[in-house]
Formats: structure tokens, sequence, C-alpha cells
């Protein structure tokens, strides 16, 4: 029998029960969840539950993960041969790097959901959307104007340059991975996050993930160009020296 993955969260009384499923993915699932206001600071959240890492893809966890030294040689060495033990450890990076960069990421004020709590195989955070659904994914979003659009394509992308200057590239930005509120652009979708001083592919993430959210604005009528926003933004980059140490990539 498996465990209830949403257990933990109920007994450490974050939540009280959960409402229904909201998105199923390759890696993760999404729970809304009725939550305790007082320890969860709303009385909906959002459970993310990861995959179990037998049923997990990780052929292109390598490139994500170039230039990260894991300091647990049976670790690297199981991951090196891709063992169950290895996989286990790679599902538990990516739910790491999620956390990690979520918590980062909101105490800098950057527009991310709220994260909450954790267990070994999922994330609590704040629910973007109201009980009668969720937050539309920017890519289904339909600006009412042209003046709507920019405004948006402008809040991801002075997220994604905050992002920049605390040393996280989110590497899988995309209108699939951003939610739309009130007006409000909101980043989701972290665990693949790098950091551009250790990762050799880096540079190519963000310039990707640029182009992906300007092709989003270019069809709905604004444009702006991507190679020219990403150089600009990537050649300005400075995150080490200001950064206050507890808020720094690991």
């Amino acid at each position: 029998m498996f465990e209830d993955p949403s257990a933990y969260f109920t007994d450490e009384l974050y939540i009280s029960s959960v409402i229904r499923p909201i998105k199923s993915g390759k890696e993760a699932n999404v729970l809304l969840c009725r939550a305790n206001v007082d320890l969860a600071g709303a009385d909906l959240a959002a459970l993310k539950v990861y995959v179990p890492s037998d049923n997990r893809d990780f052929r292109h966890d390598g490139v994500y993960r170039a230039g990260e030294w894991i300091p647990d040689a049976r670790a690297r060495r199981a991951m090196d041969k891709k063992t169950r033990f290895g996989r286990k450890v790679q599902a538990r990076t990516w739910l790491d790097r999620e956390w990690q960069a979520m918590s980062r990421l909101h105490a800098a004020g950057i527009s991310v959901p709220r994260p909450i709590a954790r267990s070994d195989d999922a994330v609590l955070m704040a629910y973007v959307g109201d009980e009668d659904g969720p937050a539309p994914l920017l890519r289904a979003y339909r600006p009412v104007d042209p003046g709507e659009a920019e405004s948006l394509l402008d809040q991801v992308l002075a997220a994604a340059r905050s992002m920049l200057r605390l040393g996280i590239v989110h590497a899988d930005l995309s209108p699939y991975n951003v939610l739309v509120w009130e007006g409000r652009a909101v980043v989701i979708d972290l665990p693949q996050a790098v950091d551009p001083s250790q990762n050799p592919e880096a540079g190519e993430f963000f310039r990707r993930d640029i182009a992906r959210i300007c092709t989003w604005a270019a069809r709905h009528g604004v444009a702006r160009d991507a190679r020219d926003v990403a150089a600009e933004m990537w050649e300005s980059r400075r995150y080490a020296e200001s950064i206050p140490e507890d808020l720094r990539w690991p």
C-alpha cells in the first residue's frame, strides 16, 4: 500500500483535507487542500506531490545539474550508475531545488507562490486562485488588450531579472510556468532552476526562457527583441555582491 502523500501535512496540522486535484503532470501532481489558516496563512493551499522516482524520466537531469557538487560520494556513484537509490537521490534533489529556490525568491519579494512546508516527496505552497478554480496559465490567458499583455510581459521579465541577480535561472520559464491572477504574473515550477555561476548551460537556458515569454507577448501585439533583452540582462547581472548570506543560492 502506498503512503498518502498528504498524510504528513495533515498530521502536522497544515491541512485538514484534500479537496480535489488541480493538475497532473509527468513530474508532479498538484492538489487543492483545505488549510489551517494559523499555520498556512490562508484557508486554501496547493500541495505539489512529486511522482515516485521509479516513474520519473531523468534522461535530461545531467544538463540541469551540471557544475553541481554532491558531497556524498555514495550518492554520486549511485546517480552515475542510475541505480534505484541514485534515482531516489535525483528525485530528492529536484524537490530540494524547488523548495530552496521558492523560499529564496519569495523572501526577496519575487512573485512566486509562498512556500509553507515540505516533506520528502511534496511541497505545500500558497494556492493561487479561488475555490472555483486555480489561476489560469499564461498560455491560456487572453489579455484584454496589448496594454495588459505588455504589463504581464514586463512583470515576468522583471522576475527573471531579479532571479538572475539572486543567482537563479529558472531554466524552464514559459507561458506554461506562469500563472495570472488579478493582474499579477506568478512564476511557478522551479525544480530545474540552475545557478548561473556554476552551470555552463545557464546562459542558454536564460536566453531560451526570455525567448519563450517574448514569443507569447508577440502573439498578443507586444513586440520585444528577445535576444537583445536577454543579452542586456545577462551582461548586467550582478548577483553575488549584493545578496544577503541567508538568501544566497546554496
